[in-house]
């Protein structure tokens, strides 16, 4: 059976979860990172020498880092509805993908550490960080509003896991914010998707 090491309240761990769901996989998952035992355990280390989670093991195949992990499933699995063939649409896929996780969480980032996890190396950032935050889900409304209703256009891709991740995290973290009807739209219809609800707007930022 296929084997998940990290936190299932990590952000990227909650990608894998996600992707899981969506095929109907069984697998089992094992705690890392914060909260529980630390990702510079060396017994961690083994299992990646990068210090960071999630990894799967499926089978004997070893693989981290999380977008990758997904692109990987739906390639095993054959979901070309969720991870196009056609070189031009799956390219187009993964530029959403790794937005999602640079420029997209970029601002994310300071805020969420800043206000929930109470880091106080990002208490002065938080405010930089939601106004940057703020841009990008600016590019995002005006994606959807054009090109949506998902990231893909009229249908739910790989690319909508990353995104709809962060998209919670503006949601779920209590912080002025200015409003994007489309994007709360776009997070409203994500809902309806079962395995959105278990590890995406399941409560957790």
């Amino acid at each position: 059976m296929l084997k998940v090491y990290g936190r299932a309240n990590s952000i990227n761990v909650r990608k894998v979860l996600w992707m899981l769901e969506e095929l109907g996989l069984k697998y089992d998952r094992e705690d890392w990172g914060r909260g529980f035992r630390p990702t510079d355990d060396p017994e961690f280390r083994k299992i990646n020498p990068v210090g960071v989670v999630p990894v799967i093991d499926d089978g004997d195949f070893r693989l981290r880092e999380s977008n990758t992990i997904v692109r990987y499933l739906a390639d095993k699995h054959g979901r070309a509805d969720l991870y196009p063939k056609e070189l031009n649409q799956r390219a187009t896929v993964e530029s959403w993908m790794d937005w999602a996780s640079t420029d997209f969480a970029q601002g994310m980032r300071p805020v969420f550490h800043g206000l929930i996890v109470k880091n106080p190396a990002f208490a002065n950032q938080v405010e930089a960080g939601a106004k940057e935050w703020g841009r990008q889900m600016t590019v995002l409304e005006q994606h959807l509003a054009t090109n949506g209703p998902f990231a893909m256009g009229t249908n739910f891709t790989i690319a909508d896991i990353p995104v709809g991740l962060v998209v919670n995290r503006w949601f779920s973290i209590p912080f002025e914010k200015p409003a994007f009807k489309v994007v709360a739209t776009y997070y409203d219809r994500l809902t309806e998707r079962p395995a959105y609800r278990a590890h995406g707007r399941n409560g957790t930022p």
